[in-house]
């Protein structure tokens, strides 16, 4: 844990510290870049919860309309001396859940209905004790910050590209050089440092993917049933390709991103790959005590 917390602190450091180097570049006033977009995504956070569960179709239930949520985040919530989040129920096949709110006293978590006809109470358990841990651990606010500066640097390149192309001219031969090179630099600019950025802000969200996996499983004290859980919504994801009824602008919320790509395309992934979160968890589960085989 204490790794990943420097290791998600390094990657913000590495953002703000390219935001700066670009501003720097385009002569930009960096404090006017990110106060703009930290007051979007201020604004964002704010009132995330309430556009997150109406974009992702969830549904606030009462206990009697979700006993084994209620019954499990009873018992995480208790352990851990949070406030018992709100319940959230979608009506989908999809395998799934996410969590959202501005803190551990404000969160509700979500749960997809078809997740909970495939499993059992233990491996129910450990995805809300995954996504309990991205409520403790504070995610949802390092994430804004990480798209807070991701956006400032986005922002910075277009006004770079704006007021570069509106006064680089300096007329004769020398000039039109002089104005070619400056418009190269401010595409590469305009292209290379938000792409550098997202892969940045993207690296944050597979390391806080990691944590919420190991913090989940040492919070649920079952780190091979989460394995199981993740294996099974992987499984489905891999074998059913449940686009159609997935939003995209969630999907990074999910605790499987059922959109991710293979090769290459894991760069631009919100979440590390799956048998990578399996594998550590049976290394978590051994460090434990617990056997190498988890049965449902």
């Amino acid at each position: 844990m204490v790794w990943t917390f420097v290791k998600t602190t390094l990657l913000i450091g590495i953002l703000t510290g390219l935001f700066f180097v670009v501003a720097y570049l385009l002569g930009l006033d960096p404090i006017s870049a990110i106060i703009l977009a930290a007051l979007m995504n201020f604004a964002i956070y704010l009132f995330s919860d309430r556009l997150v569960l109406r974009m992702g179709g969830a549904k606030l239930v009462s206990e009697q309309e979700a006993p084994r949520v209620y019954a499990a985040l009873h018992r995480l919530s208790a352990s851990t001396g949070m406030a018992m989040p709100k319940v959230a129920l979608v009506n989908s096949p999809i395998p799934n859940a996410f969590a959202t709110g501005r803190s551990p006293n404000n969160s509700t978590v979500a749960v997809h209905t078809g997740l909970l006809s495939m499993v059992n109470d233990e491996e129910l358990e450990g995805v809300l004790a995954h996504e309990l841990s991205h409520v403790r651990n504070w995610d949802t606010l390092t994430m804004t910050i990480a798209a807070t500066v991701a956006g400032a640097i986005a922002y910075a390149a277009q006004m770079g590209l704006f007021f570069g192309g509106a006064y680089g001219y300096s007329g004769g031969s020398t000039g039109r050089n002089n104005q070619q090179g400056n418009i190269i630099g401010l595409l590469f600019m305009l292209v290379l440092a938000p792409l550098a950025a997202t892969l940045v802000r993207l690296a944050v969200s597979r390391t806080r993917e990691l944590a919420a996996d190991e913090s989940g499983a040492k919070l649920s004290g079952k780190p091979l049933a989460l394995a199981s859980a993740l294996e099974k919504i992987d499984y489905y994801a891999k074998n059913r390709r449940p686009t159609k009824n997935t939003n995209p602008a969630l999907s990074s919320l999910y605790i499987i991103n059922p959109l991710r790509g293979t090769g290459i395309s894991q760069l631009f992934s919100t979440h590390p790959p799956t048998a990578k979160r399996i594998a550590r968890l049976h290394e978590i589960a051994a460090s434990m005590g617990y056997g190498s085989y988890y049965t449902a």
